[in-house]
């Protein structure tokens, strides 16, 4: 007995029970098709890991990790003051932003420090008044232009850095030679409104760069 001979028969005997089979399996052809079509979008992504990061998948989980584990540690150290922002690459964490005072400033770099995982902490952060609304949105637009420049440039592997803008000042991290660094770093710099830029860099030796390859 086929499919279409099953359901005949279901509609005869049961006609609600039929429409809800019917509807069961057209969700699940929909789903195995979203399934596909995310698989073809994601491309380079599996399961939330990049597979054109330099990092090892163990290590992009925990920065994952680090970054949500951060914003309840931060609030136990400080409640709600400042405005504050932690990104982790390859377990090192850069904190930017801004807290009221430099007791804030010193507490905060210790939560994170303390988080299991960290290797080292870039503490960034800015004592002083929260930025404003058109400072983030400029700081957006300057991260989308050094991100743009990167991927424009055919001599460095734009996926291997991570940008972070806070107050018009460009931060770069990931893993890459000395020579990709200089070079991301004068492309940031190049971008309008750009008032900084800080090398977060993890560098490694032409040798280190071309075994990861």
């Amino acid at each position: 007995m086929n499919m279409h001979t099953s359901l005949a028969q279901a509609r005869r005997r049961h006609p609600f029970a039929a429409t809800a089979l019917v509807g069961a399996l057209a969700l699940s052809m929909l789903g195995s098709l979203q399934g596909c079509i995310a698989l073809v979008a994601g491309g380079a992504v599996a399961g939330g890991l990049s597979l054109n990061d330099r990092r090892t998948g163990g290590a992009q989980i925990e920065d994952q990790s680090i970054e949500l584990k951060s914003g309840g540690r931060i609030r136990e150290a400080i409640g709600d003051k400042g405005h504050i922002n932690v990104t982790s690459y390859n377990r090192i964490a850069l904190i930017t932003g801004e807290v009221p005072t430099d007791a804030d400033k010193a507490a905060v770099e210790k939560a994170v420090a303390g988080i299991e995982g960290v290797t080292n902490v870039v503490n960034e952060l800015e004592v002083g008044a929260n930025s404003t609304l058109s400072t983030r949105s400029s700081d957006t637009v300057i991260t989308g232009r050094v991100k743009s420049a990167l991927i424009d440039a055919k001599d460095i592997q734009s996926s291997a850095i991570k940008v972070v803008t806070e107050r018009g000042n460009v931060y770069l991290m990931g893993r890459v030679s000395e020579r990709e660094a200089t070079r991301a770093s004068d492309i940031a710099r190049s971008q309008p409104s750009v008032l900084k830029v800080v090398r977060v860099f993890e560098i490694l030796t032409e040798e280190q760069l071309a075994n990861l390859k």
